[in-house]
């Protein structure tokens, strides 16, 4: 297994937890080849991952590595990380493309000869991608991508490529002091309106079920709007596809008939959430225009459907997974667009065809 992050996201934290949990029942060979054992101890003090059968080994040599296995005998093999490794039998420097696909197979070799699980921490790119050749991930089964913003404490890993199952699993932890912490329940990190003892929903908020693979997310959109007879307003947008929001904008006044070329407009999500997919342009668009007109939406009211720019609302995938989420988490109303496979979920359905058909509802 191959995971792969941007530096400082966790990936060291977040691979000792796996290993001190591992060490609970079998043997665990830990190799970090960019910290030194009293640098890795100190996590594992912190983050209470020490173990009797949690071995650490600070080695960037491959033929070293493997004579430590040939000793433990473990279970689980964590190599942190790919690129600092080398083997002397191949010319070139550490994490170059010629030593990285040495060991890379040198590895993948051994954990099937031997049925050992082993979990290689892989560096990023600027653009994101695992450095190094691409016959990394060809030759390992599993890809992980490990992911989070520096400003929030939230992390994401996201299955790339999977052999043994499917590659669209996430899951979601959170980074504390005390480690990294699994959310089975990450929802409520995305609605600002609970769990903060605030003065209630309040208006330029819209809530949306976005899906995160398999998983259903519900997200808050948010939305102000500033001014007016403004030269040259400004469109802020924050966690949204900032160009996408300008259409939804263009849509909203040409279809909606609500004023917005003069006043500057804001959106944003809550929590960190990055949301791209069209299922969430109506919740922007509502947002838009609970802002300009100031009345709040009803708290307990989901939307999803991707707007066309006739105004149309159209079908998104997962409709009855969406909602079944919004239910579970105690919300009683949605409005989806026509002909939505909505399922049994209890809750009063809408179905809308436009978004001038929605806004004259709201008023």
């Amino acid at each position: 297994m191959l995971l792969a992050g941007e530096p400082g996201v966790g990936k060291s934290t977040l691979l000792l937890e796996v290993a001190a949990r591992v060490a609970a029942r079998d043997r665990v060979l830990y190799v970090s080849g960019e910290e030194s054992a009293g640098q890795v101890r100190l996590r594992a003090e912190r983050t209470g991952g020490l173990h009797d059968e949690l071995y650490l080994a600070a080695e960037s040599d491959l033929e070293s590595v493997l004579g430590h296995v040939d000793a433990l005998k473990p279970s689980l093999l964590v190599i942190d990380s790919i690129q600092t490794m080398s083997t002397a039998g191949v010319d070139g420097t550490p994490g170059g493309v010629t030593q990285t696909r040495a060991v890379t197979i040198g590895l993948t070799a051994l954990a099937k000869e031997r049925g050992l699980a082993v979990l290689l921490v892989g560096h990023v790119t600027k653009d994101g991608g695992i450095a190094g050749p691409r016959v990394l991930e060809h030759v390992v089964d599993v890809v992980l991508q490990f992911e989070g913003d520096k400003h929030s404490a939230l992390r994401m890993v996201r299955g790339v490529k999977n052999r043994f199952g499917p590659a669209d699993e996430v899951g979601c932890f959170e980074l504390r002091d005390s480690g990294i912490v699994g959310l089975p329940d990450p929802s409520g990190l995305f609605l600002g309106r609970f769990g903060h003892g605030g003065d209630g929903v309040q208006p330029g908020t819209a809530v949306t079920v976005v899906m995160d693979g398999r998983r259903p997310l519900l997200a808050e959109v948010q939305a102000l709007v500033a001014g007016a007879n403004i030269p040259s307003p400004r469109r802020a947008v924050t966690g949204l596809d900032p160009s996408r929001v300008p259409m939804l904008l263009a849509v909203v006044e040409r279809r909606g008939g609500l004023k917005l070329h003069d006043a500057e407009v804001y959106t944003a999500t809550v929590g960190g959430m990055k949301i791209t997919e069209p299922a969430a342009d109506l919740a922007v668009a509502l947002a838009v225009v609970s802002a300009k007109r100031d009345i709040a939406l009803p708290a307990d009211l989901v939307v999803l459907g991707e707007l066309g720019l006739a105004g149309e609302l159209r079908r998104v995938h997962g409709i009855g997974r969406r909602l079944a989420e919004a239910a579970r988490l105690g919300f009683t109303r949605a409005i989806v667009p026509p002909d939505s496979e909505v399922g049994s979920t209890g809750m009063r359905i809408t179905e809308a065809a436009s978004l001038k058909q929605i806004m004259d509802r709201l008023r």
